[in-house]
C-alpha cells in the first residue's frame, strides 16, 4: 500500500510538472546563458521527425557553449524533474546535443551553426525565435510612461529598430 501512495505522489507531482512548458523552459536557460538565435523547431507535424522538439542555440565560445548545456541540465531537472536521455559533443564542446528523448536540444559554436544549417534542412518544421529583449508594444508602453522625453524617443526608436529587424527576420 505505501508504494502506490507513493507512486500516486509521483504522477500527480509529475502532471503538475506538465504545465511548465518545457521548451521554454530550455529556452529560458540558454538565453540565461547568453545563448545567441534561440530558436525551436516544432517537428510533430513533420515525417518522419525523430523527436517533437528540436531547439537551438549558439554561442562564441566554447566555455560558453559547456555553459548552456550545463544550465540546461540545471533547468530541467529543478523545474520539471526531467533528466537527458544521452549526450554528445562534451568533449570538444563545438557542438553539444542533449536528447531529452522528445526534445533535442543542440548548442553550436558560432561557426559550426553557419556551416552545418541545421534549421534549413528542417525548414517545414514550424519554427520559433526566443530573445530576451522586450517586445516592441513593451518597449513602447514603458517609453509613455513618466519617462523624459528624449529617454522616450531613444526607447521609441529602439523599438521600431527591433520590430524592423523582426520584419526583415519573417520575410
Amino acid at each position: 500500500m505505501p508504494i502506490m501512495a507513493i507512486l500516486y505522489y509521483k504522477d500527480k507531482k509529475v502532471k503538475a510538472n506538465m504545465r511548465i512548458s518545457p521548451v521554454k523552459t530550455i529556452a529560458d536557460a540558454m538565453l540565461e546563458k547568453k545563448g545567441q538565435r534561440v530558436v525551436s523547431l516544432d517537428l510533430r507535424t513533420v515525417e518522419s521527425s525523430i523527436a517533437d522538439y528540436f531547439i537551438v542555440c549558439n554561442a562564441d565560445s566554447t566555455t560558453n557553449v559547456a555553459a548552456i548545456a550545463d544550465n540546461v541540465l540545471v533547468k530541467m531537472e529543478e523545474k520539471l524533474g526531467r533528466k537527458v536521455t544521452r549526450m554528445q559533443g562534451l568533449e570538444n564542446n563545438f557542438w553539444i546535443i542533449l536528447d531529452f528523448s522528445d526534445i533535442v536540444v543542440h548548442i553550436f559554436l558560432t561557426e559550426y551553426r553557419e556551416f552545418y544549417r541545421l534549421e534549413d534542412l528542417w525548414a517545414d518544421a514550424k519554427r520559433k525565435e526566443y530573445s530576451d529583449e522586450p517586445a516592441p508594444a513593451a518597449a513602447e508602453a514603458a517609453a509613455t510612461s513618466r519617462v523624459k522625453p528624449k529617454a522616450a524617443s531613444k526607447v521609441r526608436a529602439a523599438a521600431r529598430k527591433v520590430a524592423g529587424r523582426k520584419k526583415q527576420n519573417e520575410e
